[in-house]
């Protein structure tokens, strides 16, 4: 790996790069916002093999290759049918290596290669030549104590990792963590989509569930006070953020009369696509208002058109890979939210967008000017070298960079978090570098801000 990846190629800049990176290489890592499984961290058992870490659970490395041709049965990717897939995880690794150079100029390949040379001390390309030695190394490594989930945590330098939990979720990974005595902070993130989107299967049934395992009653009231509830519960086990992926930024601010009305009509079958839109939008509106309350931060994730493929959809079901980014208006959307919130210093509302013409247009003047509101890092397809500048370019000047929050990672993969930070230090470090030899910062200010963009805006931002 070289030690100027990422780096200004100008040598006076370069040289600025480095010395900023070296004051936040080592700093702890915050993960405030991802998808590790809880599981991982209070069973800490060992993980099975190369292929069950770096490719079946990782959409980037899936959507690739499913472009190129290659089945998702060969990744090992289980269909809803019960038809066979392939189970041999050598077999799925030699199916990755033999496709690894399609990753060329991504960060994928950046994050890939980074966790296999820190991590597992490879020191060759995969290839189709390398790919049984690399599989074997990484194998004998992997049923080491030295490589279990809690001495990786350590190893990584984590000092809080956040996961991402559905409302209805009984949090029982999060409670043997707790009682297990160790001393990693990893705590839940409250998710409710599946009982605030009626366009999601199942969404009546689920709403019936969380609101009778709460206690309320089945109506609008009820339903209110079983969030209540469940956000209790997840601060109990240290949450100190919500999240919503909606498909809009969309927000209401209905009276309790038109809201009821409203809960009663999401619940049949025939649900309209308006009246699940406008759900969805007065939803976010009441979980801000609890969040005056019991201060959990929000997190907003909107437009993504998600399992844009339904061929795919109906053989290996959601979240396989097929989400494509859309048109996001943030102007009109969130202003009844904000009409009656954004001023309020208890609430944050940090938001994130897949429509990257509307950082400069949109969100960077709403963030430079509400209270309530601050942005989230370049994220999903744009959590990239490229992404990562872009955001910086279209957002500093009208935002400034203390109406962001820093940099999270957002991922399944365990084992990339060190190197997806790392790039991020690294591109932050880079874009400071230039500023300072413009002279729009003196390097001192912008050692104090790679701090804060590395660690300190993330921790503060998130409560953590």
């Amino acid at each position: 790996m070289h030690p100027d990846r990422l780096f200004p190629p100008d040598p006076d800049v370069r040289t600025i790069a480095r010395r900023l990176y070296a004051s936040v290489s080592d700093l702890p890592i915050i993960s405030p916002h991802g998808h590790t499984d809880p599981r991982w961290f209070a069973t800490d058992d060992s993980f099975s093999d190369p292929a069950a870490l770096f490719v079946t659970p990782d959409h980037y490395v899936f959507r690739m290759l499913y472009s190129q041709g290659v089945p998702l049965e060969r990744l090992g990717i289980r269909r809803r049918d019960g038809e066979r897939v392939e189970g041999d995880p050598r077999k799925i690794w030699r199916v990755f290596a033999e496709h690894f150079y399609l990753f060329r100029g991504t960060p994928t390949r950046m994050w890939l290669e980074q966790s296999l040379h820190d991590t597992f001390g490879v020191r060759e390309r995969l290839t189709t030549e390398s790919a049984d030695r690399i599989y074997d190394q990484v194998s004998d490594l992997l049923a080491r104590p030295a490589f279990r989930p809690r001495a990786l945590f350590d190893r990584f330098g984590i000092e809080v990792i956040a996961t991402t939990d559905g409302a209805l979720d009984d949090l029982r990974y999060h409670d043997a963590i707790q009682q297990s005595g160790w001393s990693g902070r990893v705590v839940p993130t409250y998710r409710p989509d599946a009982v605030v989107d009626p366009s999601l299967r199942g969404f009546s049934a689920d709403v019936e569930a969380f609101v009778t395992t709460t206690g309320a009653g089945m109506n609008w009231s009820g339903y209110l006070e079983a969030h209540r509830s469940r956000r209790h519960d997840f601060k109990a086990r240290g949450a100190t953020s919500s999240d919503h992926g909606h498909p809009t930024a969309r927000t209401a601010n209905l009276d309790r009369a038109s809201a009821e009305n409203l809960f009663s009509r999401v619940l049949r079958p025939d649900v309209s696509a308006e009246d699940a839109e406008l759900f969805r939008a007065q939803a976010l509106t009441e979980m801000a208002r609890m969040s005056l309350d019991d201060g959990l931060v929000m997190q907003l994730h909107p437009g993504s058109y998600r399992n844009h493929n339904p061929a795919l959809l109906s053989l290996f079901g959601p979240d396989i890979g097929a989400d494509i980014p859309t048109q996001t208006d943030y102007v009109h959307a969130l202003k009844p939210l904000l009409d009656e919130l954004g001023n309020d210093p208890r609430l944050t509302l940090i938001l994130f967008t897949l429509d990257e013409a509307a950082y400069s247009r949109e969100l960077a003047p709403l963030a430079g000017h509400y209270r309530a509101l601050r942005l989230g890092p370049a994220w999903w397809f744009f959590d990239s070298p490229d992404g990562m500048r872009r955001f910086r370019e279209l957002t500093t000047e009208t935002a400034g960079f203390y109406n962001t929050v820093g940099f999270n990672d957002d991922t399944r993969a365990y084992l990339s978090i060190p190197a997806r930070h790392d790039m991020a230090r690294r591109c932050d470090c880079s874009f400071l570098a230039t500023r300072v030899a413009e002279h729009r910062l003196d390097e001192a200010e912008a050692q104090e801000l790679a701090a804060d963009l590395a660690y300190g805006l993330a921790k503060r931002s998130y409560r953590l």
